[in-house]
C-alpha cells in the first residue's frame, strides 16, 4: 500500500489479518518522532493488544534477534509489525524465525529452513533503502565472525508492506544519503546479474529511473515530497529485484568494510560500487548504457560503465558520502584480508564477471586512494 498517510491504514491491514496480540518491533531512533505513537494508536483502535520491542540496534546481531524472541515469548503474540529502516525489518524477521521454529539465527542461514509455519508480518518502512519490505531475506549479523548471515524463507516475507512517503521525511540527513545510496546500488547491481531475468530488470530500470533523479533532490531538500515518493517507490522497486536476480560484487566488498570498520553499509557502498560497475564493464556494457538512457545521457556500451560509474561518483560526493577506501578509516595493509574475506561473501557468486579474492584485491586497490 503506497501513499501519503498510508500509516492511518495499518490497524485496518492488521485487523484484515486477524492481528489480535502484536509485537511493534521499531528502533529507538523512532521514537521521538511521534511516529510509533500514530502506528500504535491506530492498531489500538482496531482492537489489537500492542507490546512494543526497541532494545536493538544497526546491523542487528544473533544476540539482538534471541533478546526479542525472550522479549516477546511470555506476550504470546500471534503477529508482528516492524516499524522502521533495514534494521528494524531484519529484526522483525529474525525474531519470527525464533519464535515460531526455535534455534538459533544461524539454524537459519541459507533459504527455506525454517519448517514451521511463521507468524503473520506487516513492514511499514521509514527509510528508502533497503526494500527488505518486499524481501523474504533478513541479514543478521553473526557475531562471532561479524559476518552478515542471509536467511531466508517464502515464510519470512511480510504480508503486507505499508509504504508512507510522508514517514520518510523526518529521517536525519546522514541517514537519507546512506540509505539512498543503498538503493542506488541494488538498482544498480541487480541490473547486471548473472541470476537477472525480464521482471529482475524491469524492476531494476524503474528504480534507477525514480532514484537517480530524484536522490540529489531529498539531499538539497528533506521536504521535497514528490522526491520522497519516487525515492519509496524505487527503494521497493530495486528490492523486488534483488529476491529475483541477488546481488553482487559491490555488496560482496562493502560487508566486510562494516564488519573491521562497522562503516554504515550505504557509506561502504559509495567507496566500492563505482570501482565495481568498472570492473564489470566487459559483461554490463549494454546495461550500463541503457541505464544512462533512462537519465537522459546517451553512451555506447564501451564507454557505458565510465559513464555510470562517474554518475555514481557524482552522487556521492553530493551526499557527503566517501569516494576513498582510505576516507572511511580503511588501512592499506588490511586490503588483502578484506579481499579474502569478500571472496567469501555470498553475493559474490552473483556477479556478471567471475569474482574471487583476487578481483576483491584490484576493486579494494582501485577504491583506495581513487582521485
Amino acid at each position: 500500500m503506497f501513499g501519503d498517510d498510508a500509516l492511518r491504514r495499518l490497524g485496518e491491514f492488521a485487523r484484515e489479518l486477524g492481528f489480535g496480540r502484536t509485537l511493534l518491533v521499531a528502533d529507538r531512533g523512532l521514537i521521538s518522532t511521534g511516529h510509533i505513537d500514530h502506528a500504535e494508536q491506530s492498531l489500538t483502535a482496531a482492537g489489537i493488544i500492542t507490546t512494543r520491542f526497541h532494545d536493538f540496534e544497526s546491523n542487528p546481531t544473533c544476540e539482538m534477534v534471541e533478546a526479542g524472541r525472550a522479549f516477546a515469548a511470555p506476550f504470546e503474540v500471534d503477529s508482528i509489525v516492524a516499524f522502521g529502516g533495514g534494521s528494524s525489518l531484519d529484526e522483525a524477521k529474525g525474531i519470527n524465525f525464533l519464535l515460531t521454529n526455535g534455534g538459533r539465527m544461524q539454524d537459519y542461514r541459507g533459504f527455506g529452513l525454517a519448517k514451521r509455519p511463521m507468524l503473520p508480518m506487516i513492514a511499514v518502512p521509514t527509510t528508502a533503502g533497503t526494500g527488505s519490505e518486499v524481501q523474504s531475506y533478513a541479514l543478521i549479523l553473526d557475531s562471532e565472525t561479524h559476518a552478515k548471515m542471509a536467511c531466508g524463507d517464502p515464510k519470512a516475507a511480510f504480508r503486507i508492506a505499508i509504504l508512507d512517503p510522508l514517514l520518510t521525511v523526518t529521517q536525519p540527513p546522514a541517514v537519507t544519503a546512506a540509505s539512498g545510496y543503498d538503493a542506488i546500488a541494488h538498482a544498480v547491481e541487480t541490473a547486471v546479474t548473472s541470476r537477472r531475468n525480464e521482471l529482475s530488470a524491469m524492476f531494476s530500470l524503474e528504480a534507477w529511473r525514480l532514484l537517480a533523479p530524484s536522490f540529489p533532490r531529498v539531499l538539497r531538500n528533506a521536504e521535497d515530497l514528490d522526491a520522497r515518493r519516487a525515492m519509496q517507490l524505487g527503494a521497493c522497486y530495486a528490492g523486488l529485484a534483488i529476491d529475483c536476480s541477488m546481488l553482487g560484487a559491490a555488496h560482496a566488498c562493502a560487508n566486510p568494510l562494516t564488519a573491521r570498520y562497522g562503516t554504515t553499509h550505504g557509506v561502504a557502498l559509495s567507496a566500492v560500487l563505482p570501482h565495481v560497475v568498472e570492473w564489470n564493464s566487459a559483461q554490463g556494457g549494454e546495461v550500463y548504457a541503457r541505464m544512462m538512457r533512462v537519465v537522459g545521457i546517451e553512451s555506447s556500451p564501451h564507454d557505458a560503465a565510465r559513464a555510470l560509474a562517474d554518475r555514481l561518483r557524482a552522487l556521492a560526493v553530493e551526499a557527503e558520502l566517501p569516494v576513498r577506501l582510505r576516507d572511511l578509516g580503511a588501512l592499506q595493509e588490511d586490503l588483502p584480508a578484506l579481499a579474502e574475506a569478500a571472496a567469501a561473501e555470498w553475493t559474490g557468486a552473483f556477479n556478471p564477471r567471475p569474482f574471487d579474492s583476487t578481483g576483491a584485491f584490484e576493486i579494494y586497490t582501485a577504491a583506495y586512494d581513487t582521485q
